[in-house]
């Protein structure tokens, strides 16, 4: 039987998993940075081609993992809904610049707008979800973190 390099992760360096999405947004957040003060129009593709993917992948996984636990464990029926069409739109943001070349305003405003989209999901989530979640014990924010590297780890692994 053959161990894979997830299955050798020990338990205990895998972070839980709002903390696992909290590192996610920063990442994001500091590559809207970096894209902003970018001038080349290489180096923007570079950087808006690591946002979509990012965000593309870490919607997923926590559509996929995070949100039904959530969802189940505190009966939800408004705050990852809501989250939910939040992605939606993003989603919508994202299918407009993918594949297009960062070559004038429009480019621009639509990567602006989505950082701002994006910053106002991740305020959202972390100061309402993400703290309902660690307040509720019928939540293993360990478990859900080693299932949100694993399926993290094997999207990364396809799409690159």
């Amino acid at each position: 039987m053959t161990i894979t390099k997830l299955e050798r992760i020990p338990a205990k360096k895998t972070p839980d998993a709002t903390r696992l999405l909290r590192a996610d947004h920063k990442e994001v957040n500091d590559l809207f940075d970096l894209y902003g003060s970018t001038k080349s129009k290489v180096k923007k593709k570079e950087i808006v081609e690591k946002i979509c993917t990012a965000l593309t992948v870490h919607a997923q996984i926590e559509e996929e993992i995070f949100y039904p636990a959530v969802k189940l464990a505190l009966k939800d029926k408004e705050l990852i809904p809501e989250a939910a069409v939040e992605h939606a739109m993003l989603k919508t943001l994202i299918a407009q610049i993918e594949g297009e070349e960062p070559d004038g305003e429009l480019f621009d405003a639509k990567v602006k707008v989505l950082g701002e989209y994006v910053k106002h999901h991740v305020k959202e989530e972390q100061s309402q979800i993400f703290v309902k979640a660690k307040e509720s014990s019928k939540l293993d924010l360990s478990k859900l973190g080693e299932q949100l590297l694993r399926r993290k780890e094997e999207l990364m692994s396809k799409l690159g």
